[in-house]
Parts: structure tokens; sequence; C-alpha cells
């Protein structure tokens, strides 16, 4: 279950990046720096409808 709110966590990021435009992908901005350390995060954590398949079959 963290798994997979840690993933859709990620989501707020993706907004910023939008926010900030073409300055989200230049890593002089905290942003940009960011996005590439929480974007991994949720390719490893495998695809949400597998994590909330999985949660229900537990409860």
């Amino acid at each position: 279950m963290a798994k997979l709110w840690a993933s859709d966590a990620t989501k707020a990021i993706d907004d910023l990046l939008q926010v900030f435009g073409g300055y989200g992908y230049i890593r002089d901005y905290p942003i940009a720096r960011a996005y590439a350390d929480a974007r991994p995060n949720r390719i490893y954590a495998g695809t949400n409808e597998i994590m909330k398949e999985i949660i229900a079959r537990s409860l």
C-alpha cells in the first residue's frame, strides 16, 4: 500500500514540471533534480493497476 501511495505522490512533481515549463528540464533548477529523482521510483514500483489488484486480494 505504501508503494502505491509513493508512486501516486510523484504525480505532484509531474504537475510542477508542467508549471515550470522548459525550466523544469534544466538541471540548475531544483524541480529538474526532483523530477529526475522521482521518475524512476514510479517505474521500479510497477504499474498501479497491478498494485491495486494485489492490495485488493489481500483485503
